[in-house]
């Protein structure tokens, strides 16, 4: 009856860790397949290998590489930085705002949730940004007067 019950449950269990329980090496077990193996034909060509775009980043973004990514964009609106295109400082305080305020919202969100190096990181880059936005501010409006 055991029996009957084992055959009808479709599937079995095969231990394929490469150390047996005393730490020998197990020999390579080779399952046996249903289908033979393909007949050897022509190959197809090498597919060319992937290059990353002019754009695309060569690792993979962290938190910390997201923020200083912001960062730099808040600066090139603050006309700290040359915009890449242009070669020109260019100052644009309502976009340097919202990348401003979206770095203040992922500090808001993420707090109590990040290693100490990111919120170190966050927290100096958004005071520095702050202070560079208002003293713009403030000699912009010196300026009106």
């Amino acid at each position: 009856m055991d029996e009957d019950r084992e055959g009808q449950r479709g599937f079995t269990v095969k231990d394929r860790r490469r150390f047996s329980e005393s730490g020998d090496v197990r020999e390579a077990e080779t399952p046996p397949s249903a289908e033979p193996p393909p007949e050897p034909g022509p190959t197809p060509p090498p597919e060319p290998a992937a290059q990353p775009a002019a754009g695309d980043p060569a690792e993979p973004v962290t938190f910390s590489t997201f923020i200083l990514g912001l960062s730099t964009q808040a600066l090139l609106h603050l006309g700290e930085i040359p915009n890449p295109v242009t070669r020109a400082l260019e100052t644009d305080l309502e976009s340097a705002r919202q990348v401003i305020d979206i770095l203040g919202i992922l500090a808001e969100k993420t707090r109590n949730n990040l290693e100490p190096g990111e919120q170190s990181l966050l927290e100096s880059a958004l005071y520095d940004l702050r202070m560079r936005y208002v003293e713009l501010r403030r000699a912009g409006a010196k300026e009106k007067r």
